[in-house]
């Protein structure tokens, strides 16, 4: 299959489902980019499956108020609505 991006993609087969899926090429660049490197692995865990620590952490990185009393499943669901 010919390329049909730059040299940069480093996992073409994810970029071009990507692309093929509709995203557009800067965000697939990244995806795939970040896949490649073992950076997007924490991602594609579901939430439910991740640590109390973890999610406290993506809470924290995103600004949800009042994270530290919450529980998991009230962790899980503050991420999903934000």
């Amino acid at each position: 299959m010919a390329r049909k991006h730059a040299l940069q993609i480093k996992d073409s087969a994810t970029y071009e489902a990507l692309i093929d899926q509709g995203a557009s090429p800067e965000k697939s660049a990244r995806i795939a980019n970040a896949r490649a490197a073992g950076t997007l692995q924490h991602r594609s865990m579901p939430l439910e499956k991740r640590t109390k620590a973890d999610l406290y952490a993506e809470a924290k990185r995103i600004g949800i108020a009042g994270r530290s009393a919450m529980t998991k499943a009230e962790l899980v669901d503050a991420i999903r609505g934000h």
